[in-house]
């Protein structure tokens, strides 16, 4: 068995336990007398100068981590590695978390929302994705790694049900509504709701998974509350201020994950999930997004992002490549199999493979909870 003061053996064995996000952690391990092979996240360490000089820290990272200069001085000497803080950024790329809505959207009220952390740091990655600057893209990988990280904690465990969908679709329409009633229901059967994080049916799920607590008349009140301010152009600051009424009109709501990203700055994140996975890239937030719904995802009508997480789903289904199918629930016959006939190819993809006992077509969000059961039970529709 391995000593407290002795890091694993391999990157492959290390657990979380070796990482500390928290004073709390960090006060809790320096209490043995050892850091060695820690990886300390981007915490405020000013105060614990003295804990830090009379520590071990051989093979330890610090990741953005503020110290005094002493401090830094003896980690480095004593074997540490130390990634500083960087000035300036709008975002944390060593972030231990994930980003909650109040943080992302912070000084929303008072100075709109292109003075929020999210919008400052769209902006900053506008500046930056073309310049070929290795620094800005170093940081932006960092930062996403560190998300992924923070993501796999969150969810170890849990049944996660991804919900896809279009970000056209407006508050105070029927199938905004349809939507939030199937996040709803969704998360009271025990499902941890995640979704693409943006506006439209993302929105509207991870609504429905915030009004769960409530009684039904509850999301009957947001959804005429958010209806004034139906799209998210021409005004972000208004749409995402409808969202903070209804959160502050009935605090306290149901929990649900959102995994949006800066690649589409022009589709800001909704307030409504409770835990924001936020990438730069988006082919790495698509992927995380879809490759740990283990519970199945549903997809609402959409246009081309729709399509594409589809055969982003479809593709490990068919060759196995994460295990066993999970199953996957496309919602309105018209639109998947007339207005875009992804349905039958689907079928074609499915036929003779396992897959085939884990995809189903739907009229309403109504059928969903009973087409995911049967899916996952793995009998034939």
């Amino acid at each position: 068995m391995q000593s407290n003061s002795e890091p694993p053996a391999s990157h492959h064995a290390r657990s979380h336990d070796y990482e500390i996000e928290s004073l709390a952690e960090f006060d809790r391990v320096t209490a043995s007398g050892s850091l060695a092979g820690h990886r300390v996240q981007s915490l405020d360490l000013t105060d614990r100068t003295f804990a830090l000089l009379g520590t071990d820290t051989t093979d330890s990272v610090f990741l953005g981590c503020d110290m005094e200069p002493d401090a830094a001085a003896k980690v480095r000497a004593g074997g540490a590695l130390v990634f500083p803080p960087i000035p300036g950024l709008p975002f944390d790329p060593y972030r231990g978390d994930l980003h909650g809505p109040d943080e992302l959207f912070e000084g929303l009220v008072d100075s709109g929302y292109e003075a929020t952390p999210d919008g400052r740091t769209y902006r900053w990655y506008q500046e930056t994705r073309t310049d070929g600057d290795i620094f800005a893209s170093m940081l932006r990988s960092i930062h996403d790694d560190a998300i992924s990280d923070a993501l796999d904690e969150h969810v170890a465990g849990a049944r996660v049900v991804g919900i896809m969908g279009g970000h056209a679709l407006e508050r105070g329409t029927a199938a905004y509504a349809g939507a939030a009633r199937l996040g709803r229901r969704l998360t009271r059967s025990g499902l941890t709701v995640a979704t693409g994080g943006g506006p439209g049916a993302m929105e509207a799920a991870n609504l429905g998974a915030y009004a769960a607590p409530f009684d039904d008349g509850m999301l009957d009140s947001a959804l005429e509350l958010l209806a004034k301010a139906p799209y998210f152009t021409p005004s972000v600051t208004d749409w995402a201020r409808a969202a903070f009424d209804v959160r502050r009109s009935w605090p306290g709501g149901g929990a649900s994950i959102g995994i949006p990203t800066w690649f589409y700055g022009h589709e800001p994140p909704n307030a409504f999930a409770s835990h924001i996975a936020k990438f730069f890239v988006n082919a790495v937030r698509e992927d995380g997004l879809l490759a740990r719904s283990n519970a199945g995802v549903v997809f609402l009508p959409g246009a081309a992002g729709t399509v594409q997480e589809i055969f982003d789903t479809a593709t490990p289904n068919y060759y196995q490549s994460r295990g066993e199918p999970t199953p996957m629930v496309l919602v309105n016959r018209e639109h998947w199999t007339e207005k875009l006939p992804t349905w039958p190819l689907l079928q074609a993809l499915a036929a003779d493979r396992p897959m085939a006992h884990r995809i189903a077509l739907v009229d309403s969000v109504d059928d969903v909870p009973e087409a995911l059961a049967r899916l996952t039970a793995g009998t034939e529709c």
